[in-house]
């Protein structure tokens, strides 16, 4: 059963100005996501972007936006054929316990300067 849906928008440039800022980066990303993204050169803010809305659309899709658990505690990896997939840590997933999810799909895509992702929480 679906127990939720959440999307998200967001801007490439706002990560732009954020790369330059390191510890702004560590209070919103898993170190795995800044590993993974520093590897992408000059992609690095639209890896991060398409991973932020992640996070952002996985607090909308369980109706409690992120209040409850630190962004870095959700980090958005690719599997081995490179579907994106969201881990969680400490807080985020005792939340999703609690809201009952099972299982959470996710999908990202971007475009120029927007990236979006789309949740869907299973229960």
């Amino acid at each position: 059963m679906i127990l939720g849906i959440g999307i998200d928008l967001l801007q490439v440039r706002r990560m732009d100005r954020w790369v330059d800022q390191p510890g702004l980066l560590a209070r919103f990303f898993h170190p795995g996501e800044l590993e993974d993204a520093r590897r992408r050169g000059k992609s690095m803010a639209l890896s991060l972007a398409v991973r932020y809305s992640a996070k952002e659309a996985l607090g909308k899709a369980m109706g409690i936006g992120v209040q409850e658990f630190s962004l870095k505690e959700v980090q958005v990896v690719n599997n081995k054929l490179g579907k994106p997939e969201i881990l969680l840590h400490g807080k985020a997933l005792e939340s999703l316990r609690r809201f009952g999810g099972s299982k959470i799909h996710l999908s990202l895509s971007h475009e120029l300067d927007n990236a979006v992702a789309m949740v869907v929480i299973e229960g």
